[in-house]
């Protein structure tokens, strides 16, 4: 059974460092679903923007310790992908604000 694209892919992360990453090496950031394979997220990448995926890296972000008063909890532990793309190509990412 196929995914469906959008609950794969999800918000891009927009920091310096991610604007760095673009703008020197044409790589993109993006948080994903904690059960995406990279084939499914280059598949994603592909077919919502339109572009060519040339790689695919992915990381486990472990959730933060948290404290509110004398109570202590986890953040959710979540993934994100650095999408790379062919030269030429590039992602608007401001095109919807």
């Amino acid at each position: 059974m196929k995914k469906d694209p959008r609950t794969i892919l999800g918000d891009p992360l927009i920091t310096e460092k991610n604007h760095e990453l673009r703008e020197e090496q044409n790589k993109y950031v993006f948080e994903v679903a904690r059960d995406a394979n990279k084939m499914e997220i280059l598949q994603a990448v592909q077919e919502i923007f339109d572009v060519r995926v040339t790689g695919v890296r992915t990381i486990r972000m472990k959730g933060k310790k948290k404290r509110m008063g004398r109570f202590e909890g986890y953040r959710a532990s979540w993934k994100k992908a650095i999408v790379t793309l062919a030269a030429g190509d590039s992602i608007d990412l401001y095109a919807g604000a």
